[in-house]
């Protein structure tokens, strides 16, 4: 299971590579929209750093109390940072609260999250890029608009913050993988610590149960979604996830990369975070 830190890293890699096969190319603008997005997750990265905020497992987090102290006086768009690192797909407040309340300490509710999104815009537009990282909502794969009640973070990729026809099974899937692998994680740990009361939480394993259920395979054959006696075998559950994600991923990935596309020539920095007016867009396909 990857900590936040691990994974902002894994992008900036990412992000710096993508720059210099831009530049290779000549596509300048590619490589100057991969360049602001690169500055915003190496400003994540210090934020992390700065503030100790890299648990290498959301339970370990539970286990301290001073983490416990602190995680309790985080804003909620912390907490919602570090549900959407966890699951690393768009996520609705819903999922969101579900995944905290899961893997992390302090409250977090979905009232608390309703216009989460439109004071992280008025930010970004206030001072755009003081923050090292804004929630922003997922961007439709057609009209390149905000799609409805689902977050993303601005240092994600385009193609990971936009929805296309089959993503929501896709991020589905991919939400399962590692909502399993934090389950794996916490136990492993639990165990080669020998702390009494430690491993995942009751609500942990009622969310994996809750993913387990509607994926193929992932659940023991007499296993009943009524039951929680016996969680799942999070290795069972990677296993057949990974599977049916064979299946999707990448029809998935060619409509995403499409409208990545078209946003980088399209939209201002601020719309490939925000998602286009629709009359822009109507604009743009009308030709007026």
């Amino acid at each position: 299971m990857s900590d936040p830190l691990d994974v902002l890293e894994m992008n900036i890699l990412r992000l710096r590579r993508a720059i210099r096969d831009a530049s290779a190319a000549g596509d300048t603008e590619r490589a100057g929209e991969l360049r602001a997005q690169l500055r915003r997750a190496e400003r994540a990265w210090d934020a992390l750093v700065d503030t100790g905020d890299a648990p290498t497992a959301p339970q370990v987090v539970e286990q301290a109390d001073m983490s416990l102290v602190q995680g309790a006086m985080l804003p909620a768009r912390e907490h919602a940072h570090r549900a959407l690192m966890l699951l690393q797909t768009p996520a609705a407040p819903k999922l969101i609260v579900d995944v905290h309340t899961a893997f992390f300490p302090g409250e977090l509710s979905g009232a608390k999250l309703s216009s989460l999104r439109r004071d992280e815009e008025r930010s970004y537009r206030a001072a755009p890029g003081a923050r090292p990282y804004y929630l922003c909502p997922a961007l439709t794969h057609d009209l390149l608009s905000p799609a409805r009640a689902l977050m993303t973070i601005s240092t994600w990729t385009l193609e990971q913050r936009i929805i296309g026809p089959l993503s929501p099974r896709v991020d589905f899937l991919v939400g399962t993988i590692r909502i399993a692998e934090a389950v794996r994680a916490a136990t492993e740990s639990a165990t080669t610590a020998k702390t009494e009361g430690a491993g995942p939480s009751p609500a942990a394993l009622r969310l994996l149960w809750r993913f387990a259920v509607n994926v193929p395979g992932a659940t023991p054959v007499s296993g009943t979604s009524s039951g929680h006696d016996s969680a799942p075998d999070p290795r069972q559950v990677i296993d057949a996830a990974e599977a049916e994600l064979e299946v999707h991923a990448d029809a998935d990935r060619a409509t995403r990369a499409a409208s990545a596309r078209r946003a980088r020539k399209g939209l201002a920095e601020d719309q490939q975070l925000f998602g286009a007016p629709l009359q822009d867009v109507q604009h743009t396909q009308t030709g007026t």
